[in-house]
């Protein structure tokens, strides 16, 4: 119990404030007891909704982390933390509405408290743009983890090691991503299209700008390490971290339209979701889940490129929240179950 308060306490402390300042506004907005019930209920659901489909996030964030110094780790958690909840709960949607409607920012947010349904139509409306640079940023993350010619530890080994031995063509991933977003593309109208092309491009270059800063950085941490200097790297993964925590994040805002167009209500709950998924980063790291369930990493990548083809294809036809978390935690459970099954069967360790 003590270790769980140990890694989830301020999560928990968090999910108490934003409820009371739920209650709060519930009880300003409807003035009644059952409306105020109502409002918490929404808020808690989207609070799941968001553990749910963020916690293959959780999982990779994990994977970075744990190559990263305590220094970087910290920083993550905190300044991760104000990007996260502050940045792409909140500044993000209204940041959507402000451009596609050309609003200031004061205009903006009083469109999201006096006129709910006006703003979601807005931040729907960019739906296809938001599905093009999510869904081709994170499918990159994914295929990147499986074709890669050193990856020597295969889950569904038929299908990895096969993977594996495409990496030897030059940018095979980029080639098969943009095959996708052209396909797509096919599908909608000429409008649609162009938007979904150009928004499937930039999160490509973003990934590839975020790969190439944490490339660098590596580098002349290297040389540094070569010269005898005492090296703090972190920087190039932090940046990394928060892209793609982005790129997870959008899904869940424009998906939390469905229970609720009241930016407050969506904000307390993503929030508390996103606070969450930072514990339980963290809980993995410390914990050495990672090595512990050598599958549990391939879980995560194999939901996340599902996640991200889920996210492409959404600009063609609607695919609820709920069965793409359900996905997500399927794939993350049976490897999970997987490397427990492996654990069970490995010969124990003799002494001398």
């Amino acid at each position: 119990m003590q270790t769980l308060l140990r890694f989830y306490g301020f999560s928990l402390i968090f999910t108490l404030a934003c409820l009371g300042l739920g209650t709060w506004y519930g009880w300003e907005s409807s003035g009644t007891f059952l409306g105020t019930l109502e409002l918490l209920w929404i808020i808690v659901v989207l609070s799941v909704l968001e553990i749910s489909l963020s916690f293959d996030n959780a999982v990779v964030n994990a994977s970075v982390l744990k190559d990263m110094d305590e220094v970087w780790q910290r920083r993550f958690l905190t300044w991760g933390i104000a990007f996260a909840v502050f940045g792409m709960r909140i500044v993000f949607p209204l940041a959507i509405v402000a451009i596609a409607a050309g609003l200031g920012p004061m205009e903006t947010i009083r469109l999201s408290l006096n006129d709910p349904v006006e703003y979601e139509r807005i931040v729907s409306g960019a739906h296809i743009g938001i599905a093009g640079f999510g869904g081709a940023f994170l499918a990159m993350v994914g295929l990147k983890f499986f074709f890669d010619a050193d990856k020597e530890v295969h889950w569904i080994s038929v299908l990895e090691r096969n993977l594996t031995k495409f990496a030897a063509l030059p940018a095979i991933e980029i080639a098969i991503l943009l095959l996708v977003i052209w396909g797509i593309s096919t599908q909608l109208p000429t409008e649609d299209a162009l938007t979904f092309v150009v928004a499937g491009i930039l999160g490509l270059v973003t990934f590839i700008a975020v790969e190439g800063i944490n490339a660098v950085l590596e580098m002349k941490e290297e040389a540094a390490r070569l010269q005898g200097a005492v090296v703090r790297s972190g920087l190039g993964g932090f940046l990394y971290l928060n892209v793609l925590d982005a790129s997870f994040s959008f899904d869940g805002v424009i998906g939390a339209f469905a229970l609720s167009n009241n930016m407050v209500v969506i904000a307390l709950g993503l929030s508390i979701g996103a606070m969450f998924v930072r514990s339980m980063t963290i809980h993995l790291v410390r914990k050495g889940t990672l090595a512990q369930y050598k599958f549990l990493e391939h879980g995560a990548f194999w939901a996340i490129i599902t996640l991200g083809g889920i996210m492409l294809f959404s600009a063609l036809v609607h695919i609820p929240e709920t069965i793409t978390g359900l996905i997500g935690a399927a794939l993350i459970g049976l490897s999970f179950w997987w490397s427990v099954r492996v654990n069970r069967r490995a010969p124990l360790p003799t002494g001398d």
